[in-house]
């Protein structure tokens, strides 16, 4: 795994090639929400594709670019787009992107995806902080990696998402009347949806929303020493026994809807973050 790091290196070298910006914070727009990005101020736009060792991402809702620039003030790396293991990639290459901003420069993590909602208090459009994960993934990208120059071989886990920042998340939520809900997510490896009975055992053993990526983002930004903030449009609500055929284009079409309340959140968030 010494190569990861060369890896990285050479990603670095392209985009400091491409802008002098020096992010402090880093942002994560999965499943029809990077809606955002359009509006960071003094774009540098950098194509996946022309980044080395970064994947392509296959998802028709991820645009796939790197934006770096400004939110109020303070200067941001924007992943307009994620990657998946289910589109067959390693957690070693989908989490690649969180070190390199890492390295880059930046001290915290914002991620924003649709999930399914487990609760039967929950409602399409609700957004979920992420306050705990589950890790069903069969996967853990930090797998076989030894290089103590990316970080520590058994990172603690026991406080992945940073309580100050959930707590700036509620207060804006409020102020904005934003409905938002906090919760437990389960990260599977899809691309399947679940059936009844996955959905009636993801419930019993704690989840509130269940989706297919996050987690290997999150345990690596541990990994990596950032703070976390992890927030997901509940697109979908599961109820077994009573669960009608989901499509990805409805999943997208119910994000797409409550996205700009996630944005706006989000771009308060940015802004009023204490001082890093």
């Amino acid at each position: 795994m010494n190569d990861l790091y060369d890896k990285i290196e050479e990603a670095i070298s392209y985009i400091r090639g491409r802008t002098g910006l020096k992010p402090d914070i880093g942002l994560i727009f999965g499943t029809g929400l990077g809606g955002l990005a359009d509006r960071i101020e003094s774009p540098v736009i950098i194509p996946y594709e022309e980044i080395p060792n970064f994947p392509r991402p296959t998802v028709m809702s991820h645009r796939g670019n790197l934006v770096l620039g400004a939110i109020g003030g303070r200067t941001v790396a924007a992943m307009q787009g994620r990657f998946h293991l289910y589109e067959g990639y390693s957690g070693v290459e989908v989490t690649l992107p969180i070190r390199v901003m890492k390295r880059l420069g930046i001290s915290v993590l914002i991620i924003a995806s649709a999930a399914g909602g487990l609760s039967p208090s929950f409602r399409i459009g609700d957004i979920m902080l992420v306050v705990d994960h589950i890790n069903l993934m069969g996967e853990n990208p930090l797998r076989g990696i030894i290089d103590e120059r990316l970080g520590q071989r058994f990172p603690s886990m026991v406080t992945p998402y940073d309580r100050e920042l959930i707590r700036l998340a509620e207060k804006i939520a409020r102020e904005e009347t934003i409905n938002f809900v906090k919760g437990t997510y389960v990260g599977v490896m899809g691309p399947s949806l679940e059936t009844q009975s996955e959905t009636r055992f993801i419930r019993q053993i704690g989840a509130d929303a269940v989706g297919m990526s996050t987690v290997p983002e999150v345990i690596v930004g541990i990994h990596c020493n950032l703070r976390i903030l992890a927030m997901v449009i509940i697109s979908n609500v599961n109820m077994p026994g009573d669960m009608p055929k989901h499509t990805l284009e409805e999943i997208v079409e119910n994000a797409s809807r409550a996205a700009p309340y996630l944005e706006r959140l989000i771009e308060r968030v940015v802004r009023e973050i204490n001082p890093i």
